[in-house]
């Protein structure tokens, strides 16, 4: 087992209810599980997200915690939050990191997979 080691699960959503086609509105959810895998626990203390748009537009989010949280994870225990959001397209991709503060004091990123973001009507590239 590594010592510092988190696993990152995402099941993205459409929300055709909050989605506007017609506009270029396009609305989506995520629920993102993060489960302390290693042998330390540590804390999340912030995201950084990049979100792509089928026309190739990238937006990058960097902010403190999930939701409004920055949990301490001890090995074995998860955390789960649900996000979203909005594309000018049908399609595109998000990807980032979350960085910890170990107790022990050692700072490191996860890396979030590439994800697709689709209404089921197109399929992503990537």
């Amino acid at each position: 087992m590594a010592k510092y080691s988190f696993r990152i699960e995402v099941e993205p959503q459409y929300l055709p209810e909050q989605s506007a086609p017609a506009q270029g509105l396009f609305s989506f959810a995520y629920t993102i599980t993060i489960t302390n895998s290693g042998e330390v626990p540590a804390q999340l203390i912030a995201r950084h997200w990049l979100i792509a748009n089928a026309m190739g537009e990238v937006e990058e989010v960097k902010g403190l915690g999930v939701v409004g949280h920055q949990p301490l994870l001890k090995p074995g225990e998860a955390f789960q939050y649900t996000s979203g959001s909005r594309l000018r397209t049908a399609s595109g991709t998000m990807q980032g990191s979350f960085f910890f503060v170990a107790d022990d004091g050692h700072r490191f990123d996860v890396e979030i997979p590439l994800f697709a973001l689709d209404d089921g009507t197109t399929r992503v590239l990537h």
